[in-house]
């Protein structure tokens, strides 16, 4: 048994493919048409009007992106200075008094180091001077 996501892609397929066999048909063969939608129009503005539709349709969609990508970036708060996060990054960083000196050792020594730049070497080594 399908599930009900399955049912309506099934469903959403179907009437997909059906415009499309539809629209086919009218752009080939607009005397199909002719009659159900009016006498009065000839095969070129049957045809005209199929792809002026669809041109329509795709343009409002392409504004509507554009629109919302718009609004977005409008309404969205700028993000926080690097500053700023660096000084709460800073703040929320236990001191040395908070933490016990046994587990300091142990979290130094199973900190791997993976600087790999002459600068960050030698940064590495006078960090382990100082202390």
């Amino acid at each position: 048994m399908a599930s009900k996501d399955q049912a309506i892609g099934g469903i959403i397929f179907l009437v997909c493919l059906i415009v499309a066999i539809g629209y086919i048909i009218v752009l080939a063969s607009p005397k199909v048409v002719l009659g159900w939608v009016s006498p009065g129009l000839d095969e070129w503005a049957i045809r005209f009007w199929a792809v002026a539709v669809v041109v329509l349709i795709a343009f409002l969609a392409i504004m509507f992106i554009g629109a919302w990508i718009g609004w977005t970036m409008a309404t969205t708060p700028p993000p926080k200075p690097i500053e700023e996060l660096e000084k709460e990054i800073e703040e929320e960083k236990p001191t040395e008094e908070e933490i016990p000196s046994e587990k300091t050792e142990e979290v130094t020594e199973k900190k791997p180091e993976t600087v790999t730049s002459e600068a960050g070497t030698r940064k590495r080594r006078r960090k382990s001077k100082e202390k």
